[in-house]
C-alpha cells in the first residue's frame, strides 16, 4: 500500500529504507545541511528553504510562501504513487504534515477535508500542521477554506520531542486505484 511518510530530519534514511520511499520533499531553514538517504534519486528529491513560522518573515526567517506551495503540488503531481512519498522537515511536527497534507490533497482533490485531519490525527497525536502552509495551499487548492477550517478544528498536537515519525494513509476511496497521478 503506498501512502505519504512523514519524519523528522533524524529518521530519514531509516523511514526511505524500511518503506522503499524513493522520492522526498525537504522543508528545513534555508541552508541546512543533511544527508539525502541514497534510495532518494537526487532529480525525485525537492528541498524547500523555510522557516517553521506562521508570520510574514523577518530578519533572516523566511516563512512559508505560496511559490513554496506551488514547488510542493508541483512534485505531488509528479509523484509516482508505486512508492510512498518520504516528507520531512526538522521534528516532523508542522512543515511536513501540513506538506502532506497538501500533496494528499494534490493527488486525491475529491478528498474530505475534514477526513484527512481526521487521519492526520490518528496517524498522529503530535502534528500541529503549518497554519500558513495550509492556508496558502487552501487559496491555491480551490479549497474554500475547508482545508483550512479543518486544520484548525483539528487544533494543537501533543508536545513532541521530534522523534516520532509516523504514515498519514491516503484516502480509503482511493486505495484501489493503481496509478491516480497518471504516472
Amino acid at each position: 500500500m503506498t501512502a505519504i511518510l512523514v519524519s523528522p530530519l533524524s529518521h530519514i534514511a531509516e523511514m526511505a529504507v524500511r518503506h522503499k520511499a524513493k522520492e522526498m520533499i525537504s522543508l528545513l531553514a534555508e541552508n541546512q545541511n543533511f544527508h539525502r538517504p541514497a534510495v532518494i534519486s537526487a532529480d525525485r528529491h525537492l528541498t524547500l528553504g523555510m522557516n517553521d513560522i506562521t508570520f510574514a518573515g523577518t530578519g533572516k526567517l523566511i516563512a512559508p510562501q505560496e511559490s513554496h506551495v506551488h514547488q510542493i503540488i508541483d512534485f505531488a503531481q509528479q509523484w509516482n504513487t508505486a512508492a510512498p512519498l518520504l516528507i520531512h522537515c526538522w521534528m516532523g511536527v508542522s512543515r511536513s504534515p501540513a506538506a502532506a497534507m497538501i500533496a494528499s490533497l494534490t493527488i486525491f482533490p475529491d478528498d474530505d477535508d475534514e477526513a484527512l485531519a481526521a487521519r492526520l490525527r490518528k496517524a498522529s497525536p503530535f502534528a500541529t500542521p503549518n497554519i500558513r502552509l495550509v492556508q496558502i495551499a487552501d487559496d491555491v487548492l480551490g479549497r474554500k477554506g475547508r482545508f483550512a477550517d479543518a486544520v484548525k478544528m483539528l487544533g494543537r498536537g501533543q508536545d513532541a520531542d521530534g522523534s516520532t515519525p509516523f504514515i498519514l494513509p491516503l484516502p480509503p476511496m482511493f486505495l484501489g486505484a493503481e496509478d491516480p497521478a497518471g504516472s
